[in-house]
């Protein structure tokens, strides 16, 4: 299957198997996206890398005895009440056995409240990023292949002072994503002795923000801090930032870091634009995953696809070691990925359904990391600054 049509072939047929075997032999995971909505443009790639997972497992034996991953489409359209929706049906009517996602963290907080956890099943979200997810009361249920934004705010907080900028505006949208964001990016900021001198909430889909930006500009920051989404509100706040001269340097985090821009604005306006992003590790995980992503006609730069393969392959790791009991699979998350036992990297499902059936530990070393996940479902992670070239985002500096 060529991999840039699985989203689209998953949302026309409901759920898409992804191998050969019988229908009857399926084990149902939820694949959870933001295939409408403010990240409609990064969730196709995420949806194919977390195929490539599940293709690998179909392609090297399957789960226990041959069964086949299946993957059933849900939309969030990154949005709580969408994602609700969208996991009721997988898990109470497809009966999935665990939920790779929620994409957006609103999403990924109601879901996990009102769905999984009740529920007792596993949910992995590899873009959730939000500090709001660590504090879930969520019985050891809700993992994330991705860092939190606590360590992202602060990491490019310490990253603007270090490089001279001391003065800045915050525009962030009103959500569990821009809010968790500002805060942490505002807090580290000022105690590395910046000064915050505009800070103010967007609610998304307006026309205008020229009066919120007209508002922000009135503290003298040359430099315009925008935590939003670079396919929705992200861009109509930059497009009319730069329109009206407001501010003279631009910077986003990962929700900015979208081709959306580029093509929509130009790659000759963003010279003094730049992004954060989490990286995935220099690591033969990364090559491996990167080989194999872009044989599959994927472009392993892409945000958040190291993360998303991650969160499939972790999944079906899990799955396999809980032996297919729903009950056991967020459980058995944890103990694949860890510190202890034999390495397992991307693409090595049949050395690790093996070690499984031996009785023997693995520790899955992803393509994002090694991930390690902590007692709250956390794991740490890195980050770097992209600036915008010729062919897109390009890496300028890794972050502390």
């Amino acid at each position: 299957m060529n991999f840039k049509s699985l989203a689209l072939v998953a949302g026309l047929m409901g759920a898409t198997a992804l191998g050969a075997h019988s229908a009857s032999a399926d084990v149902k995971v939820g694949l959870l996206g933001g295939v409408s909505g403010p990240i409609a443009a990064m969730a196709p790639p995420m949806l194919d890398a977390a195929g490539l997972a599940f293709q690998q497992v179909n392609e090297q034996g399957g789960i226990m005895d041959g069964q086949n991953i299946k993957a059933v489409l849900g939309d969030s359209g990154c949005n709580p009440q969408n994602g609700v929706d969208a996991a009721t049906k997988l898990v109470n009517i497809e009966q999935v056995i665990g939920l790779v996602g929620p994409h957006c963290s609103g999403a990924v907080l109601a879901v996990s409240n009102s769905v999984s956890v009740p529920a007792g099943v596993a949910l992995v979200t590899p873009s959730g990023t939000s500090p709001e997810i660590t504090n879930l009361d969520d019985k050891g249920t809700v993992y994330r292949t991705v860092p939190s934004d606590d360590f992202q705010g602060r990491s490019l907080a310490r990253a603007l002072v270090d490089r001279g900028t001391n003065k800045v505006a915050v525009a962030y949208l009103n959500n569990d994503y821009g809010t968790g964001l500002a805060q942490s990016f505002k807090a580290e900021f000022e105690a590395a002795g910046g000064e915050v001198a505009g800070f103010g909430a967007h609610e998304e889909g307006k026309a205008s923000y020229r009066s919120n930006l007209a508002e922000l500009s009135r503290g003298g920051a040359d430099t315009l801090v925008i935590f939003d989404y670079g396919d929705g509100t992200g861009l109509t706040i930059l497009r009319q930032a730069l329109e009206n001269g407001f501010f003279t340097n631009y910077v986003g985090a990962d929700g900015m870091k979208s081709d959306a821009i580029i093509n929509e604005l130009g790659a000759e306006n963003l010279e003094t634009f730049m992004a954060s992003s989490p990286v995935g590790v220099e690591s033969d995980s990364l090559t491996l995953f990167n080989d194999a992503f872009a044989a599959a006609g994927g472009d392993p730069d892409t945000i958040f696809v190291n993360t998303a393969y991650d969160a499939a392959f972790v999944m079906a790791l899990a799955i396999e070691k809980a032996g297919g009991d729903k009950a056991k699979v967020a459980a058995a998350i944890s103990e694949i990925s860890n510190g202890d036992g034999e390495a397992i990297k991307p693409g090595e499902w049949a050395k690790a359904k093996a070690l499984i059936a031996e009785g023997k530990a693995i520790d899955y070393k992803g393509a994002s990391g090694d991930l390690n996940f902590d007692e709250k479902g956390d794991v740490p992670g890195a980050y770097a600054l992209f600036k915008v070239g010729g062919e897109g985002f390009v890496m300028e500096a890794a972050l502390d």
